[in-house]
């Protein structure tokens, strides 16, 4: 069985875009999805290459510092 790898917001705002899909392979360092805070654009990249395993929030949500946001299996 694969590691569940949770990915974390750094920092809290909105989703200002999705990038990955369930299912979807991404490697090390591929941006999963991008948190808009204070009128920046802050990318959350993979830590691991891996598959997605669950996205735990939509384009538009806001988001707290720390949230699971991502769930990898890798």
């Amino acid at each position: 069985m694969a590691d569940l790898h949770e990915v974390r917001a750094e920092v809290g705002g909105r989703v200002w875009k999705v990038e990955v899909a369930v299912g979807q392979a991404v490697a090390e360092g591929d941006t999963l999805l991008v948190v808009e805070s204070m009128k920046m654009e802050i990318p959350l990249a993979a830590p691991c290459a891996g598959t997605v395993q669950a996205i735990q929030a939509a384009e538009g949500d806001m988001v707290e510092e720390d949230q699971v946001l991502v769930v990898l299996a890798g």
